[in-house]
């Protein structure tokens, strides 16, 4: 399907596109994948709003890039996803600033923390991964439909292979935390999340998608040490040895599958090496698990989401 692998760059896979008069919007916009995934959509062409939680280094962030592209359109907007009164806050901020949205790159996250709690006391993991963007998506629905075709990408991870989700015990009341079993159940939600929206949302002109961006050394590793590494190894089903990417390299199959025109028809997928992923195989570090694409589970999820977050969305 794809001319593109997992060299490819982000500017190789852009090459000859033109998003003038699209609006994208991006979480974890002031670092890492989410800067250079802002780059290069504003290189081509569109209006992106970025998104963080720190008001100085999101400034700073906008900043490199109008250094480097003078001609930008950047709109900036702080949100905390680990408080849902700041996601309901700049979702009514970023609606004001923008009634059709084409590009919703749900890229923020963290990985591997020690165990925290976010301001509504769901495990940091998984209310930041996964329910701040799930309430963040439902209330940018009415623009994405206003703003259709429109795409929803939401970064997850080879770490979705660490297990299903725990529907029992999700925010580690009764188990005993395991940083990176809370961060692979996190990442596997962000899949089955991708299933769920496809699935009521397609009907809307709004296709969703996940994305294994590959590893790559980036702000999201700061609570991780060497022995992390080691571990993160040691828990892999993959017998094959951890290979890095570049910035560059790693945001390529978000800005593929943000504008890649051979998936105007596919969704609820998810990809990796810009290609769509294919069935997880026994000692293989890419492909995706069955559990993470189950559509029945998808909507176990999706009804849980709406009762954490204590909202329902009906789209129209």
């Amino acid at each position: 399907m794809s001319r593109f692998d997992g060299a490819s760059t982000t500017d190789q896979v852009i090459d000859g596109v033109s998003l003038k008069g699209k609006c994208a919007v991006v979480t974890g916009a002031s670092s890492g994948l989410g800067l250079e995934t802002c780059r290069v959509l504003a290189a081509a062409g569109a209006t992106v709003l970025m998104v963080a939680r720190n008001k100085d280094t999101l400034e700073t962030a906008a900043e490199e890039i109008r250094q480097r592209q003078p001609e930008a359109q950047l709109l900036t907007q702080i949100m905390d996803l680990a408080d849902l009164d700041s996601v309901r806050s700049a979702a009514a901020e970023i609606l004001q600033q923008a009634d059709k949205i084409q590009l919703l790159i749900n890229n923020a996250g963290v990985m591997a923390c020690p165990l925290m709690r976010t301001a509504q006391g769901f495990e940091m993991q998984f209310g930041t991964n996964h329910l701040g963007h799930f309430l963040l998506t439902g209330l940018l629905s009415p623009a994405l439909i206003n703003g259709s075709p429109s795409r929803v990408i939401n970064l997850s991870s080879a770490g979705h292979k660490f297990g299903p989700f725990n529907f029992s015990d999700p925010n580690y009341h009764q188990r005993e935390y395991d940083k990176w079993q809370a961060y692979g159940e996190s990442k596997t939600a962000n899949v089955l999340f991708s299933v769920g929206l496809d699935l009521r949302m397609r009907e809307h002109g709004v296709r969703a998608f996940a994305v294994h961006p590959g590893m790559i050394m980036t702000n999201l590793a700061r609570h991780l040490e060497a022995a992390d590494i080691t571990a993160l190894t040691d828990r892999s089903s993959s017998s094959e040895p951890l290979a890095f990417k570049t910035p560059e390299q790693g945001a390529a199959t978000t800005v593929w599958a943000a504008t890649a025109s051979d998936l105007s028809l596919e969704g609820g997928q998810y990809l990796e090496d810009c290609h769509i992923a294919q069935a997880a195989e026994s000692g293989s570090s890419s492909g995706v698990e069955s559990y993470a694409v189950d559509p029945a589970v998808a909507e176990e999820l999706w009804l849980l989401s709406e009762d954490l977050v204590g909202q329902s969305f009906l789209f129209n």
